[in-house]
């Protein structure tokens, strides 16, 4: 007969162990759904994407304007969701929650490249010369080295156009304080 001490210790592995299993399952399970199969896009009838020297004058827009056009209006909120999970790797969100491996991104629409107070931006970013837009934004996800080389973010991009919206749009909504106006508030 096993003393009560060693069935404690017993036990207590067991749940130690399927505690591990469920949460490698739910990673498991983020990251299927962020990877299901779809026929790669056709990129000889996409137009080539800026690079950071070639976006040119950029239109500033409200974040609610931007998120009220296509293709943000109609980007899934649920794919984009899942898509940020990755980012929050490396990236806060939140109004003054500091860095961590990447720049905090809260309040980036409409921020100049590398200007982020506080963080250690590589040269090639203090340089740059754009302002943070979804468009600027769209070219960065697709190929980041492509877009602006000598940049460190360590993510190979998104290649489908639609992924890039959804996690865009999502970005949009969580990095940005869309509290209604007053003349909105008086409207309900």
């Amino acid at each position: 007969m096993m003393p009560l001490k060693g069935k404690r210790l017993i036990r207590g592995r067991a749940n130690d162990l399927l505690r591990c299993l469920v949460l490698v399952g739910a990673g498991a399970t983020l990251l299927l759904a962020a990877c299901e199969k779809r026929a790669v896009p056709d990129t000889a009838n996409m137009p080539a994407l800026p690079t950071a020297t070639s976006l040119g004058e950029q239109s500033i827009e409200a974040v609610a304007d931007y998120l009220a056009a296509a293709p943000y209006a109609t980007a899934s909120q649920a794919l984009g969701d899942r898509l940020l999970l990755q980012c929050r790797a490396c990236h806060t969100f939140a109004k003054g929650a500091g860095h961590t491996l990447g720049p905090n991104l809260f309040d980036v629409f409409g921020r100049k490249a590398g200007s982020a107070s506080g963080y250690g931006f590589t040269r090639a970013l203090q340089d740059a010369e754009f302002v943070w837009t979804p468009r600027a934004l769209d070219a960065w996800l697709a190929q980041p080295q492509k877009f602006l080389p000598g940049n460190a973010m360590a993510y190979g991009g998104l290649r489908f156009p639609d992924d890039r919206a959804a996690l865009i749009a999502s970005l949009m909504r969580q990095t940005t304080d869309l509290a209604p106006t007053s003349a909105t508030k008086n409207e309900n």
